[in-house]
């Protein structure tokens, strides 16, 4: 079973017994030491054959200061810059109790790990924050600031890894976050040198060994990917029935055109040769407006 398959992930990285992985994932990516981990939402979604309400996120509280989400996403539904937006304001607004201090904000991130590629830049690992725009130069005022700040906060961050540019890169298994992301990708013989090199990977692949021999972990596996094909046919379907209803109606529009400027032409014809104007309303359906407004044509 896949690691790129959201299930896959979510029940590998979200168990107790497993935290050390997820803390090693997190330190390979965010290039820091985690002293602390506390995994937030273990459980697994009640209805995975829904895929809009079986999002499989996994929230984790880092170094008792910082709230990390991660989300591995398979399909590319063109959302990604929205959902990543809409993490950080729910993990927002989840934060705060009545009477708390703005001080007490911890430091949110959102990490997506996509199985596509989304954003136009030449990095597969791209992190972004909230920062000031440029000072406009009619709104300048010299405040004798030689660097203007560019950050506008540090606690809402933004990381996104697409792991096909990163297949393309094709990079070594010398650094842990390459390690990760080979096993996150199944490349076989990468994985065979990741495990001689960290004990962490080594883990990773026993227990997706043992998950694979097991038909409960198969049955929930199959079921989340047949929810994921149905989407995707509906979704194809809602398109396409979509287009035909578009196709239909631009041909109705096109007949409509085409007759009313047949219409014009015959009025046009029917003027040329003398014929009265109330006969021609008769004959075409025109306005006496439209008629008249031939004459000077």
């Amino acid at each position: 079973m896949p690691l790129t398959s959201d299930v896959v992930f979510k029940r590998v990285f979200s168990k107790e017994e497993n935290k050390d992985l997820l803390q090693s994932l997190l330190e390979s990516i965010l290039g820091t030491k985690i002293k602390s981990i506390e995994i937030k939402n273990p459980e697994m979604p009640p209805d995975l054959s829904d895929v809009k309400a079986g999002t499989l996120d996994l929230k984790a509280a880092v170094n008792e200061d910082t709230i990390i989400d991660v989300e591995m996403q398979v399909e590319n539904e063109n959302n990604i810059d929205d959902r990543e937006t809409r993490y950080l304001v729910a993990m927002s607004n989840d934060q705060l109790k009545k009477g708390e201090l703005y001080t007490q904000v911890r430091k949110l991130i959102t990490i997506s790990i996509l199985k596509f590629n989304f954003y136009k830049r030449n990095s597969f690992l791209n992190i972004a924050h909230m920062k000031f725009e440029g000072s406009k130069p009619e709104m300048y005022v010299d405040m004798g600031y030689n660097r203007e700040e560019e950050l506008l906060t540090d606690k809402l961050e933004m990381i996104t890894i697409e792991l096909p540019k990163f297949q393309k890169q094709n990079p070594s298994i010398d650094n842990e976050l390459n390690q990760w992301l080979w096993m996150i990708l199944g490349e076989e013989e990468k994985i065979k040198m990741a495990v001689k090199k960290n004990k962490k990977i080594k883990k990773a692949v026993e227990i997706v060994d043992t998950m694979s021999m097991d038909p409960k972990e198969w049955e929930l596996y199959r079921s989340r990917q047949m929810a994921i094909i149905n989407y995707n046919i509906g979704m194809q379907n809602s398109r396409k029935q979509g287009e035909e209803i578009g196709e239909k109606r631009g041909e109705k529009r096109g007949e409509k055109r085409g007759r009313e400027k047949e219409k014009v032409e015959i009025a046009k014809k029917l003027l040329k040769l003398g014929i009265e104007v109330d006969t021609i309303i008769g004959a075409t359906g025109l306005t006496k407006e439209e008629i008249e407004s031939m004459k000077n044509n």
